[in-house]
């Protein structure tokens, strides 16, 4: 099987709030890695439930019809 990019890609890389929920995802799960090691100031896990909540997110709005993409 051999991977292809969809032809208007960087659209969908600029404007997808499947990419964005994406990226906050990645942004949450290295909060939850990196702030332990300074301050204990924040929640257990507050960071991984909110990678979690982020990534389900993307996959459900990946499947929505967005306005920006008809």
């Amino acid at each position: 099987m051999k991977l292809h990019l969809i032809d208007d890609w960087r659209k969908v890389l600029r404007r997808a709030w499947s990419v964005r929920l994406g990226v906050l995802s990645v942004i949450f799960t290295a909060a939850e890695i990196l702030l332990p090691l300074y301050s204990d100031m924040f929640p257990r896990h507050v960071f991984a439930t909110l990678s979690v909540f982020s990534a389900v997110g993307g996959l459900v709005l990946r499947l929505v019809s967005q306005k920006d993409f008809r």
